[in-house]
């Protein structure tokens, strides 16, 4: 597998906005950073540099746009409904093949 030749590179404002989106309660950092389309470790890497004073930001209070944030809020709720629909599904499918296997074995032992 070939290296890759060119690398990205963000500025601080970029890295700290990024950062204080993954500050946002009910936004998990994974979810910023594919809406972000950067990995993961990246993200976690930036935060640890803000904690660290690393990244140099100009205005002290990030602003994050309100429909931004209320998006990333709608999206996690729309995961979160997802995942509890997929669940009852899994359950829904393991009832039935239990009451078709417990028809076929009555019917089995009746003959």
């Amino acid at each position: 597998m070939a290296r890759r030749k060119h690398y990205n590179s963000y500025d601080d404002d970029f890295k700290a906005t990024a950062v204080a989106l993954t500050e946002i309660p009910g936004v998990q950092a994974n979810h910023v950073a594919e809406a972000l389309d950067i990995h993961e470790v990246m993200l976690y890497r930036w935060r640890m540099e803000m904690r660290r004073g690393q990244i140099r930001v100009k205005k002290k209070n990030i602003q994050i746009d309100p429909d931004i944030k209320s998006e990333l809020k709608r999206l996690r709720k729309l995961e979160r409904e997802h995942n509890l629909l997929q669940e009852e599904h899994a359950l829904l499918k393991k009832a039935i093949q239990h009451s078709l296997q417990k028809k076929e074995k009555s019917l089995n032992s009746s003959t």
